[in-house]
């Protein structure tokens, strides 16, 4: 690559010892998200007002998810460990 490749495709990126918050957080975005499209739809069906409802849902999701996956990731981790094999 050249300098103006290289230069052009540079991104900042965080340490490593940001992974489990930057984990937590992608992952409690999407399933936050998804997880209020299904339980409005489930509750409320679809009407007029669902994507309001959805954000409405989310609001509250979002931020109990991420402290919800970070809480529980150690767990869950130390439990894959105790599951599955090694090589």
């Amino acid at each position: 690559m050249t300098d103006a490749t290289t230069k052009k495709h540079l991104r900042i990126r965080l340490p490593m010892r940001a992974a489990p918050y930057i984990f937590a957080l992608y992952m409690a975005t999407m399933m936050a998200f998804l997880m209020s499209l299904v339980i409005t739809f489930a509750e409320f069906g679809l009407g007029p007002h669902y994507m309001a409802n959805v954000m409405n849902a989310y609001q509250v999701a979002m931020p109990a998810a991420f402290f919800c996956i970070l809480v529980v990731r150690p767990v869950v981790v130390r439990l894959v460990g105790w599951t599955v094999h090694g090589q």
